[in-house]
């Protein structure tokens, strides 16, 4: 299970790099921006989620 939590993880923070790369090709240096700042907070929660299930937090 816990490779695959991060495996999500990383999965969501590469395609969000990806895409911001994309954009910053585009000079749309404020989309990638964008992109990879939600990126971080969903990635964030995901691993905060996963962490409190893990261990029985809430």
């Amino acid at each position: 299970m816990d490779v695959l939590m991060y495996r999500k993880m990383y999965t969501q923070l590469f395609n969000a790099v990806t895409d911001a790369l994309a954009c910053m090709a585009k000079d749309d240096f404020y989309g990638a921006m964008t992109l990879l700042k939600a990126a971080q907070r969903d990635t964030e929660q995901t691993f905060i989620l996963w962490e409190e299930n893990r261990t029985g937090k809430e």
